[in-house]
C-alpha cells in the first residue's frame, strides 16, 4: 500500500520543493518516478532503508501468539471500541494490502516495459501490425493483428487471395455453425428425409455422427453444389467474385460506412465460426456427442495416468491432443522426462531475460582474448549474434555431457529426471511430492513465458519489447485530446470515433464529463453516510423526517417526496439552461465557471482534468456495480448476511 502510494502520490500532488540531499545537491524534483528513482539512491540512502526495516522488525516481540505477530504495532491506525467495526476494518486493511499487491506489480511490470511510472505509451508509432489496416477485417482493439507475418512480405496479391479463402471458409463455418446449434434447439422437421430409403429426418443424429447417414447420393449433391459455387462465377483476381460479392445481398446498405461496418461484422462472425465449429468437431469426436455429452467420461483417456506428477488442479490429467490416448506407460515416461527437461530448460532461459534486465550485468570481460565485455552482449535474441563458434561448442558440449553423463535408460533415476543433485527434495514424502509437481508446473509455464519472451523480441527487436515505434495507430486519433489515459492511449474499443466526426466526439465527450461528474456525485453520496454518519435533526421537520430515518442507497428513493423529486428535477433543468452550451462554448467543453480543478501551469492544469475524467469513469462503473450490490442483497453495501446458502460461504469461518 505504502510503495502503491509512493507511485501515484507525486504524479498527482508533485513533488516536495527543495533539496532531498543537500550535500549531494539532489532535489526532490530531480529524482524520476517509478523504478527509475532507484538509479538516484546512493548507498548511504540503501543503508538508511535497510536499517530501517531491520529497525521495524526487531524493535518488537514477535514470536507466535505476540500482538506484534498478528500485526498489532501498537500504532492503532485501524481501530474502534466496536469489536465488530475493529474487525470490518481490519478486514479492510487486508482486503486493500491484496489490491495493492496486485496494483505496485503491475506499475512495476509498465514500468519496466515503457520505462514509464504510468506506463507511456506514446511512442508507439511503426508497428508491423499496421499493414493492411484499413482493409475490411481490421477489428478494434487490436488493429491489423497478423502475428504469423503471413502479410510482412506486404504483398496485396498474397493478401487478397487469403481475404478470399478466409472470407468463404467463415461462411461455410457460420452454415456449419449453425447446422450443430439448430437441431439441438428447434428440434427437426417431421416426416421423411429419404421416402425411398425409409429415412426420417428424426433418424439423423446430431453432428458428426450424421456422415454416416448420408449415402452417396447425397455426398455427390453436395459435392455438385460446392462446384457450383465455385465454377458458376468469375472469380479472377480484381473480381467482384473474388472479393467475397456472389451478388446475393444480403449484407448491404446505401451508407458506405454502414455497408463496410456490415461486412467487417462477417468477418468477425465468420472467425469466430471457425473457431466455434473446430471446438464442435473437437468435443463431438472425443465424446460421441455433437454438444460434448461428458458425462460418460468415466474410463476417459483423459484420465490415464491421473495419479502421476504433473496433474494439477482443476483441470486433472490434461491431454487435449491424446498423447497418451494409446494408454502406453513406455510413451508416457518418455515424454514425461523430456517435458521435465524443456522445463528445466526453459526457467533457466526465462531468467537468463529477466535477470540482466533487473540486476545489469557482470563488471569486467567475457571473452579478454577478443575484448568482448559483459556489457557488450545484448539482452534476448540478439546475443545469439555475440556468441563465437567456441561459444557454441561449450554450449552443445554441456548439454552433451549433461545427457550423457548419468545412466538414463528407462526405468533409471535419472530417467524420471533425478540427477542427484536433490534441490527439490523433502523427508515427508507428500512434501516431496508437492515441490515435484510444482517444479513441473513452473517448468510449463516457463515454456509458456520464453516462447512469449522470443515473439515479442523477435516482432520487436528487444528483450523486454521495446513498442517505442508505434506510431501511427488508428487508436491514436483525438489521443491529444482529454481523457487519452496510459497505458492504453486513446481507447475506443466499439469504434465510436471510427468516423472522425470531430464534433459527434466533442458532444460525446460532454456526455461523459457530465455522466461522470453525477456518478462521482452519487458515489460519495453513497460511501459518504455509511463512513461518517448522518446528520443530526430533521431533513423535513414539516412531515417528521429526520436524516436518520432515510436509508443509504436505492432505498432512499421511497422517502423523496414529489415536492423533493421537483427540486431535484429543477436543479438539474437549470444546470443545463443556466449556460450558453452550445458546440464550441466553454460549458460545452465542461468549464461551467466553478473552478475547481485548476493551475496557473497548463501542463499540472490538463493533468487535473484528465484525472477528473479517468475518476468519472471509474465512479460510473462504481455506481453501477453499487446499484447491482444494492438491488440484489437491499443493502447499499450489498449486505452479504443474508446470503447463507451461497457457495461463496463455503469456509468462510
Amino acid at each position: 500500500m505504502l510503495a502503491t502510494m509512493g507511485y501515484i502520490t507525486p504524479e498527482i500532488t508533485g513533488k516536495f520543493p527543495g533539496y532531498l540531499s543537500p550535500s549531494a545537491g539532489l532535489k526532490f524534483a530531480d529524482v524520476p518516478n517509478g523504478l527509475a528513482a532507484i538509479s538516484k539512491v546512493p548507498a548511504a540512502g540503501w543503508a538508511q532503508i535497510l536499517a530501517y526495516m531491520a529497525f521495524c522488525e526487531v524493535s518488537q516481540e514477535q514470536t507466535p501468539g505476540s500482538a506484534a505477530y498478528a500485526g498489532d504495532f501498537g500504532f492503532k491506525v485501524l481501530t474502534a471500541s466496536d469489536p465488530a467495526e475493529k474487525t470490518k476494518k481490519l478486514n479492510a486493511e487486508i482486503a486493500n494490502g491484496r489490491l495493492a499487491m496486485m496494483a505496485i506489480i503491475g506499475m512495476f511490470f509498465q514500468d519496466g516495459l515503457t520505462g514509464s511510472a504510468w506506463g507511456d505509451w506514446a511512442n508507439y508509432t511503426a508497428s508491423p501490425l499496421r499493414a493492411f489496416e484499413n482493409e475490411l477485417g481490421v477489428q478494434a482493439p487490436v488493429g491489423f493483428w497478423d502475428p504469423a507475418g503471413f502479410t510482412a512480405d506486404g504483398s496485396v496479391e498474397d493478401f487478397k487471395r487469403r481475404r478470399a479463402t478466409e472470407i468463404k471458409h467463415g461462411r461455410i463455418s457460420m452454415l456449419a455453425t449453425m447446422g450443430y446449434i439448430t437441431p439441438e434447439i428447434t428440434g427437426k422437421f417431421p416426416g421423411y428425409l429419404s421416402p425411398s430409403a425409409g429415412l426420417k429426418f428424426a433418424d439423423v443424429p446430431n453432428g458428426l455422427a450424421a456422415i454416416s447417414k448420408v449415402p452417396a447420393a447425397g455426398w455427390a449433391q453436395i459435392l455438385a453444389y460446392m462446384a457450383f459455387c465455385e465454377v458458376s462465377q468469375e472469380q479472377t483476381p480484381g473480381s467482384a467474385a473474388y472479393a467475397g460479392d456472389f451478388g446475393f445481398k444480403v449484407l448491404t446498405a446505401s451508407d458506405p460506412a454502414e455497408k463496410t461496418k456490415k461486412l467487417n461484422a462477417e468477418i468477425a462472425n465468420g472467425r469466430l465460426a471457425m473457431m466455434a465449429i473446430i471446438g464442435m468437431f473437437f468435443q463431438d469426436g472425443l465424446t460421441g456427442s455433437a454438444w460434448g455429452d461428458w458425462a460418460n467420461y468415466t474410463a476417459s483417456p483423459l484420465r490415464a495416468f491421473e495419479n502421476e506428477l504433473g496433474v494439477q488442479a482443476p483441470v486433472g490429467f490434461w491431454d487435449p491432443a491424446g498423447f497418451t490416448a494409446d494408454g502406453s506407460v513406455e510413451d508416457f515416461k518418455r515424454r514425461r522426462a523430456t517435458e521435465i527437461k524443456h522445463g528445466r530448460i526453459s526457467m533457466l532461459a526465462t531468467m537468463g531475460y529477466i535477470t540482466p534486465e533487473i540486476t545489469g550485468k557482470f563488471p569486467g570481460y567475457l571473452s579478454p582474448s577478443a575484448g568482448l565485455k559483459f556489457a557488450d552482449v545484448p539482452n534476448g535474441l540478439a546475443a545469439i549474434s555475440k556468441v563465437p563458434a567456441a561459444g557454441w561448442a561449450q554450449i552443445l558440449a554441456y548439454m552433451a555431457f549433461c545427457e550423457v553423463s548419468q545412466e538414463q535408460t528407462p526405468g533409471s533415476a535419472a530417467y524420471a529426471g533425478d540427477f542427484g543433485f536433490k534441490v527439490l527434495t523433502a523427508s515427508d514424502p507428500a512434501e516431496k511430492t508437492k515441490k515435484l509437481n510444482a517444479e513441473i508446473a513452473n517448468g510449463r509455464l516457463a515454456m509458456m513465458a520464453i516462447i512469449g519472451m522470443f515473439f515479442q523480441d523477435g516482432l520487436t527487436g528487444s528483450a523486454w519489447g521495446d513498442w517505442a515505434n508505434y506510431t501511427a495507430s488508428p487508436l491514436r486519433a483525438f489521443e491529444n485530446e482529454l481523457g487519452v489515459q496510459a497505458p492504453v492511449g486513446f481507447w475506443d474499443p466499439a469504434g465510436f470515433t471510427a468516423d472522425g466526426s470531430v464534433e459527434d466526439f466533442k458532444r460525446r465527450r460532454a456526455t461523459e464529463i457530465k455522466h461522470g461528474r453525477i456518478s462521482m456525485l452519487a458515489t460519495m453520496g453513497y460511501i459518504t453516510p455509511e463512513i461518517t454518519g448522518k446528520f443530526p435533526g430533521y431533513l423535513s421537520p414539516s412531515a417528521g423526517l429526520k436524516f436518520a430515518d432515510v436509508p443509504n442507497g436505492l432505498a432512499a428513493i421511497s422517502k423523496v417526496p414529489a415536492a423533493g423529486w421537483g427540486q431535484i428535477l429543477a436543479y438539474m433543468a437549470f444546470c443545463e439552461v443556466s449556460q450558453e452550451q452550445t458546440p464550441g462554448s466553454a460549458a460545452y467543453a465542461g468549464d461551467f465557471g466553478f473552478k475547481v480543478l485548476t493551475s496557473s501551469d497548463p501542463a499540472e492544469k490538463t493533468k487535473k482534468l484528465n484525472a477528473e475524467i479517468a475518476n468519472g469513469r471509474l465512479a460510473m462503473m462504481a455506481i453501477i456495480g453499487m446499484f447491482f450490490q444494492d438491488g440484489l442483497t437491499g443493502s447499499a453495501w450489498g449486505d452479504w448476511a443474508n446470503y447463507t446458502a451461497s457457495p461463496l460461504r463455503a469456509e468462510s469461518a
